[in-house]
């Protein structure tokens, strides 16, 4: 069994996984999710190599969203990385940022719920998050979701990244094909650009609280790989 570390997205913390990591769990596996301070990219990827420090042996890397970013740096020349999975994510390359990327592809019908602050940081506008993020959630769970949304710095979104770790290492990816934040085929992009095996799950940006039964195998697969 695999020891796992899942890296949330932008505007959320670790509980995000807590269904995927109970499926993990039952799996046999041994898994925890990290809280990115969401400060730079930079902090971010040091608080994913603390955790993956915290494991004994080899550890897969999971990420929604912007956590690609994340992980795709922290799993670089870190030899205790051994399988990345991706999940509605950023796969970047070098010299790349989430605003050089989302220019490849048309904007999605979502991006107008992003909102940035004159103090640097960012949030989401609770009246569009269920739209733009958990349309398969119900309104409820999508209002407190948004309820308790983090702030993130805007530099975590215009950090250039580094070489890309999934070049070396197997990689997985789901695509949300429903999501309306994050175009589903700037997504197909990624997986096809990092040679990853690629799923498509009918699900909104938040595949992990809709569909966590089906990223968890995502995860199990990969691990299997590795």
């Amino acid at each position: 069994m695999a020891e796992i570390v899942l890296v949330h997205g932008s505007w959320a913390d670790g509980s995000v996984w807590l269904d995927v990591l109970e499926a993990l769990h039952r799996q046999g596996h041994q898994a925890r999710a990290v809280h990115l301070p969401m400060t730079s990219l930079a902090d971010d990827i040091a608080e994913v190599r603390r955790e993956i420090a915290a494991f004994s042996g080899p550890v897969v890397l999971a990420a929604h969203s912007y956590g690609g970013a994340v992980i795709s740096g922290a799993a670089k020349d870190n030899p205790r990385v051994n399988a990345l999975a991706y999940f509605a994510a950023y796969v970047p390359d070098e010299g790349e940022t989430v605003p050089s990327l989302n220019e490849r592809f048309p904007d999605s019908p979502g991006d107008d719920a992003m909102v940035f602050h004159e103090d640097g940081w960012s949030s989401l506008a609770p009246d569009r998050f269920h739209y733009a993020l958990a349309a398969d959630l119900t309104p409820e769970r999508a209002a407190a979701l948004a309820a308790v949304q983090r702030r993130a710095r805007a530099e975590c979104f215009l950090a250039p990244a580094g070489p890309g770790a999934w070049r070396d290492l197997p990689t997985a990816y789901a695509v949300s094909t429903e999501d309306r934040i994050l175009n589903p085929d700037l997504q197909r992009w990624f997986a096809e650009r990092a040679g990853a095996d690629c799923v498509e799950l009918a699900a909104s940006h938040y595949s992990l609280l809709s569909q966590p039964e089906a990223v968890a195998t995502v995860i199990d697969k990969v691990a299997a790989r590795a």
